[in-house]
């Protein structure tokens, strides 16, 4: 994957955030891209931005929580393209709420992106991706997918599942022409802390203001910078992609504390 020109690269979650960076790094690069989220004028917006710069790009609107919409995704690009070589599973979203008071609306809510849209997505893919001599899925879980928080359970359920589903996907396909990656990105400067649906905050807030400003606080790395290192990562061939010197930090409290990383954790929060 260290040529993207001319390939077709598949972004879910692309009108903001990593996905919007991954599509405009993609573009760069000479990739035709496919970009997919529920923010339809965020699509518009970013295909006219990566055409006026002489790339192609198709948009499709698309609730991945709903497996026609992805199997309709799969169809567009199909249609548009006869092929996919990458495709980015980075749609995401966030609840922030204690396991007991936690609605069933708002858990099934987020399962249904972070995780079953990883699902449909693979399963709508591979196999155009199977018919390409080389391909790559990459997954976007997160270091939430490495440690539990309080208040972040739900969340903690789609992103430790994902990776378990992408290290499982990646043992299937050793050997074939699909290289399967999995991602855990630390704080990045997107948008998914502003638009959560907000309860309480790790820390007992209840003030969904302060929470964001905490969150800009501790996101360091740009989406442009995450964006570069899931490339590189691809280049690289890697199974597993830690984005920033936070996933690093974490990734390793959590080998040396397995159990007990939430007692250093909390005081690094606060």
């Amino acid at each position: 994957m260290r040529d993207l020109q001319g390939r077709v690269a598949v972004i879910t979650g692309a009108a903001s955030g990593i996905g919007r960076a991954l599509a405009q790094a993609c573009a760069a690069r000479g990739a035709r891209v496919v970009l997919a989220d529920v923010d339809a004028a965020g699509l518009e917006e970013l295909r006219e931005e990566i055409e006026a710069v002489g790339a192609e790009a198709l948009t499709v609107p698309t609730d991945v929580s709903r497996r026609e919409q992805v199997d309709a995704l799969r169809d567009a690009t199909l249609a548009r393209f006869g092929q996919a070589d990458l495709l980015f599973n980075n749609a995401g979203v966030a609840v922030s709420q204690t396991i007991e008071q936690m609605a069933y609306d708002d858990l099934e809510w987020l399962l249904g992106v972070n995780l079953w849209g990883v699902i449909h997505g693979t399963k709508a893919f591979l196999p155009l991706l199977r018919a390409r001599p080389e391909a790559a899925i990459v997954n976007l879980s997160s270091v939430f997918g490495l440690v539990a928080l309080p208040t972040q359970g739900a969340y903690n359920t789609s992103k430790f599942a994902v990776r378990g589903f992408t290290e499982a996907l990646a043992h299937e396909l050793a050997g074939s022409s699909v290289h399967v990656m999995c991602v855990l990105p630390g704080g990045v400067s997107t948008a998914i802390a502003r638009n959560a649906r907000f309860h309480v905050a790790p820390d007992g807030n209840r003030d969904h203001r302060v929470s964001i400003d905490r969150f800009a606080r501790v996101a360091r790395t740009t989406p442009a910078k995450a964006a570069a290192t899931i490339l590189r990562g691809l280049e690289l061939r890697r199974s597993r992609c830690l984005v920033g010197a936070d996933a690093k930090v974490i990734e390793l409290l959590q080998r040396l504390m397995p159990v007990s990383y939430w007692s250093v954790l909390r005081r690094m929060l606060r």
